[in-house]
């Protein structure tokens, strides 16, 4: 049986305002998840202003 990834749910960077899928190691704490990876986590302090 094929896994499917289309169903993941997904969320946007705040620092390189890109999309990033859930992944296992975040299932206890998707809710918490921020950031895409480490590299954005350590620049966080330069994160673009984003207008809603």
């Amino acid at each position: 049986m094929a896994h499917r990834k289309i169903n993941l749910p997904t969320k946007i960077c705040p620092v390189c305002e890109r999309p990033f899928s859930w992944r296992k190691k975040w299932q206890l704490n998707w809710d918490h998840v921020t950031y895409c990876s480490e590299r954005c986590r350590n620049r966080r302090g330069n994160a673009r202003t984003r207008t809603s």
